[in-house]
């Protein structure tokens, strides 16, 4: 059997434009499966894995939280790996990585990821206040109050009775004893008894005259 020349030849052209079809399919598929922007954040870092970029172009990246720039636009080739540290914080933070690839947007990424809050397992409880300590217990015994019922008993006074002072101005007392006028009336008394002695023995010595 013969085969005619220019069907050999249409066979022959259409195997070949096939394989330069399947060769540019894989050229283009390659670099796009190539790209592998890896990054992972905790709550203290953010950990950047670009590999497999075209050398030969101009790659940027840019990472920033909650608006402000962790880490300001740089550019690289092939890889860029860069572990940055967050700041501390007590709330949830907002990461945001932009990757722009120097050989078309398609290969570009713009990705947000949250980092939460850091437990600090390290850090001790806080103790408990110690508070004042209270005063110590009077050591006085208590005074026993007097009880209603109960009346305090009645001493008889020991204090002996005052003297009562005569005062100046009273009236002088009854003399008992002799006083300034006693001489005066025994003399008297003296001499009535010789009055009277001398008048008998005159009587008697008349008589005796007359007998």
């Amino acid at each position: 059997m013969t085969i005619p020349r220019r069907s050999l030849r249409a066979a022959g052209t259409l195997a070949a434009a096939a394989v330069v079809g399947l060769t540019g399919a894989v050229l283009t598929a390659g670099p796009a499966a190539a790209h592998t922007p890896t990054w992972a954040v905790t709550c203290s870092e953010v950990s950047l894995d670009l590999t497999a970029y075209n050398s030969k172009v101009t790659n940027e990246v840019t990472v920033t939280v909650d608006g402000k720039d962790l880490l300001p636009t740089e550019t690289f080739g092939r890889e860029f790996h860069k572990k940055l540290e967050l700041p501390k914080h007590d709330k949830e933070l907002t990461v945001h990585l932009v990757v722009k690839a120097g050989d078309g947007d398609n290969f570009s990424r713009d990705e947000t990821k949250s980092a939460p809050v850091c437990e600090d397992a390290t850090t001790p409880s806080p103790a408990p206040s110690e508070g004042t300590p209270s005063s110590a217990p009077s050591t006085e015994a208590p005074t026993a109050s007097a009880k209603p019922s109960e009346k305090p008993s009645e001493k008889p006074s020991t204090s002996a009775p005052a003297v009562a002072t005569p005062s100046p101005s009273s009236p002088d007392l009854a003399e008992t004893g002799s006083s300034s006028a006693t001489p005066v009336i025994a003399g008297a008394a003296v001499a009535v008894l010789l009055a009277g002695g001398g008048i008998m023995w005159s009587v008697r010595k008349r008589r005796t005259a007359q007998h």
